[in-house]
């Protein structure tokens, strides 16, 4: 085989290997990678930290936290939030988040009985969901006055 036919060869597969790695490096750039689906749920102390939750109360005295939805779902979300004290639920809301949206509320809850180791559960639905998709749970004691 001639050298010139042999160059000209060489030639074209070095072509197609740098013409498939401009491709392959194009498909990537523009395809976004989508990483696992979840949800970050929290609860938040009332100045804005995993601290100072307020567990020791007294009848009547009320206690602050920030609740955190932060949805990474891939998708538009409608969730259902729900908290209970002691089994009886004391609020609701509905939040819609699109994805990479994040949502924090302050919320405030009263003392009404006293008694040690009372439940303030926190339980996020997703909308079509009938069990919790997430769920909190902060022990509050509250001592009579």
């Amino acid at each position: 085989m001639k050298k010139e036919t042999l160059d000209k060869i060489l030639t074209v597969i070095l072509l197609i290997a740098i013409i498939t790695a401009l491709a392959a490096t194009v498909y990537v750039i523009v395809t976004p990678n989508k990483g696992e689906k979840f949800t970050e749920f929290y609860v938040l102390g009332p100045y804005g930290t995993a601290s100072d939750y307020p567990t020791n109360l007294n009848v009547g005295e009320e206690g602050e936290v920030i609740i955190g939805i932060a949805n990474h779902e891939y998708a538009y979300v409608t969730y259902q939030l729900e908290v209970k004290l002691n089994g009886e639920v004391i609020d609701e809301d509905s939040i819609e988040l699109m994805h990479n949206e994040t949502w924090e509320n302050p919320f405030t809850f009263k003392a009404i009985e006293a008694g040690e180791d009372q439940k303030l559960e926190f339980l996020l639905y997703k909308i079509e969901g009938k069990e919790p998709y997430r769920s909190l749970n902060l022990w509050v004691d509250v001592k009579s006055k």
